[in-house]
């Protein structure tokens, strides 16, 4: 006790001498090197962190640095303990803390030693009131509800809970419900019974639709953009699905519906009320970047919103990189026929360098998309599902690296794929139909940080609808992403492909429809387009494919996370014609850095099993590694 005692007494003469002590530093010029934590077992270091004011400097010479404040301690101190209560932990307290400053007196090294206690645990939870929810919903609810029986009475948790049910008792036609949690003592001192109460209130039905704030954008669009009609029976995931299709259409910079029902009152007719702010008509973006693929890149969107009304939307991307430039006009129709399709358009002049062809495309595609998940439903709260029908007539004219051209005894290769044996050119009209499905739960398009995507692709093209070539495509691909709290992130992917000619592959594959493997999204242990079946040391591509990649995320300091990933795949020269046992492998290391429109990407992938007799620019491919360098995620 007495040793504790002395220790506890130097502490605060260290701190009295950081802030009046003029021989050492002054308060505010005392960097804090670090901030460590010991005892903590219940929570994640990463949130107690994240209440506190004291924060730790950056350890990079250019970043943020952070002071130590006599105040600003004394006061975490208490956020602590009070953080801890909140967690279900009553009795948790900071049973010392050491100070430590180095030995030129400009940086200090702060340790709470945490005595977190023994928490309340939730020995039981009773519900009331729940009988107007039917039992299959009441169980999913009982089932998803984040306080768990036997774990901390987590007051934020218990809050989440409580939203959880009064949203399903909302749904449900009880726009006024309210939900109450109590607690009462359980069968020790550290138990706690709760009880879950739901006061359903009236049940309720649409009333009159009242819409403001519009100008150019009528009240039709919005109106059919509502998944209600009045007279239905009342139903909150309903008013949300159509606040965000609202958003969805990109119109508005503002959306809110909520019932327009005088305080206390609790009609069974309820009126609704949606307010919307609508966005500039025209919208300019600029973008500019550099990867180690496409080297220097630019883009210039034009949007035209509400064009013409009906909420239409036209667009003219402009692009230029060392791989793909061109110029591309997307159009977009919401609600065609009903709430649930939508037809896009898209006409292009596009151009395509890759290391194995170049590629001019002119013509245009036509999409029907319909959502599948019906709003409200458990498929919809838990992501989206769509299908969609494409059709595709494009002019395109290709040929292969000039090195195809230049190489002994390729002559015979390029007759075989469909190619001028004089020029290394062909050209065709591609027209097809393909057929796509669409699945997610990914909570991010750009970062996901869990959930999974599927996706699956069906492309028959053919003569039949006037075009030059003849092939069937499928292709299926799938990506998981879980997290470990905040500690790390397990990325996967897996995609596999095959195109199947009907009749000759010479005239019926276009030679730019064939697969290719290696790059900065792909095998990263070698560059673009590098792994494929070879022709005199060539890449020629191949009409099956399949890849796989594992990735560990993890955060190391600020915004910058580090990951460890490995790769798998190959490339195949006859359809259907995938074999796991032949694959090429690669493993390495990469680091992330968080920015506002993505995560800037270095990796440095190593073959496991180099793929012999490749020639790029003319020269054997012996280096057994890559560095890429892009925006973004690989997947």
């Amino acid at each position: 006790m007495r040793a504790f005692a002395r220790r506890v007494t130097l502490a605060l003469l260290i701190l009295g001498s950081l802030t009046f002590t003029g021989g050492c530093k002054e308060e505010g010029t005392v960097r804090v090197a670090n901030l460590k934590f010991t005892g903590v077992h219940a929570v994640k270091v990463s949130q107690l962190r994240s209440v506190l004011a004291t924060v730790r400097s950056s350890r990079l010479p250019w970043g943020t640095k952070h002071y130590f404040q006599r105040q600003q301690f004394d006061a975490d101190l208490k956020r602590v303990v009070a953080f801890y209560h909140d967690r279900g932990y009553p009795d948790a307290k900071v049973a010392s803390f050491d100070v430590k400053l180095n030995d030129k007196q400009d940086a200090v090294d702060v340790t709470l030693n945490i005595d977190e206690g023994k928490p309340i645990l939730v020995e039981q939870i009773e519900y009331a009131g729940f009988d107007v929810i039917p039992a299959r919903h009441f169980a999913g609810l009982k089932a998803r509800i984040p306080l768990k029986v036997n774990a901390p009475l987590d007051r934020a948790l218990a809050q989440a809970t409580r939203e959880s049910a009064l949203d399903e008792v909302r749904d449900h036609g009880y726009p006024f419900a309210s939900v109450r949690v109590s607690e009462r003592p359980g069968s020790n001192d550290h138990a706690r019974i709760l009880t879950i109460a739901a006061t359903p209130g009236t049940l309720a039905r649409y009333g009159q639709v009242e819409i403001s704030g519009n100008h150019s954008v009528s009240d039709h669009v919005i109106e059919r953009q509502l998944l209600f009609r009045p007279n239905q029976r009342y139903s909150l995931s309903q008013v949300q699905e159509s606040q965000r299709r609202l958003y969805d259409l990109g119109t508005f910079q503002f959306a809110n519906i909520i019932p327009d029902v005088p305080e206390g009152e609790q009609p069974d007719v309820v009126p609704i009320k949606v307010t919307v702010t609508e966005a500039k008509p025209h919208k300019v973006t600029f973008g500019a970047g550099y990867g180690s693929e496409e080297k220097v890149r630019a883009t210039v969107d034009w949007q035209a919103l509400n064009w013409y009304g009906g909420a239409r939307t036209l667009e003219v991307q402009t692009r230029y990189s060392k791989i793909s430039s061109g110029v591309r006009t997307n159009f977009r129709q919401p609600y065609l026929f009903s709430p649930h399709y939508d037809l896009l358009a898209s006409g292009q002049w596009w151009h395509d360098a890759e290391p194995a062809y170049t590629l001019n495309t002119e013509g245009g595609r036509v999409t029907f998309e319909r959502a599948l998940a019906r709003p409200g439903s458990t498929l919809r709260r838990n992501g989206s599902l769509a299908v969609s029908m494409t059709i595709t007539e494009e002019y395109e004219s290709y040929s292969v690296s000039p090195e195809a051209l230049t190489t002994p005894n390729f002559r015979n290769t390029l007759i075989a794929l469909g190619l001028d044996p004089r020029t290394g050119q062909a050209s065709g009209l591609l027209s097809s139909v393909s057929f796509d499905l669409h699945r997610s739960t990914a909570d991010s398009a750009l970062n996901a940080q869990h959930g999974y995507t599927v996706n699956f692709h069906f492309e028959p093209a053919t003569s039949a609808l006037g075009g030059d070539f003849n092939f069937l495509e499928t292709t299926a691909e799938g990506r998981y992403y879980h997290p470990f709290g905040k500690i790390a992130l397990v990325a996967a992917r897996v995609r596999g492909g095959s195109i199947r000619p009907q009749g000759d592959i010479d005239l019926n594959v276009p030679f730019f429809k064939r697969y290719f493997l290696g790059g900065a999204d792909s095998l990263r242990g070698w560059g673009r387009f590098e792994v494929s079946p070879l022709q005199s040391g060539l890449a020629i591509g191949g009409l099956s494919e399949f890849e796989s990649s594992l990735e560990l995320r993890a955060p190391l300091f600020g915004s910058v996370t580090g990951v460890v990933f490995a790769d798998a795949g190959n490339v195949w020269l006859d359809p259907w014609a995938i074999n796991v046992g032949d694959l090429r492998y690669d493993v390495g290391p990469g680091i992330r850095y968080m920015t506002p429109i993505g995560p800037l990407r270095v990796d440095l992938g190593y073959q496991l099993n180099p793929e012999f007799g490749l020639i790029v620019n003319g020269n054997p491919q012996t280096r057994r590694f890559r560095v890429h360098f892009s925006i973004g995620q690989a997947f």
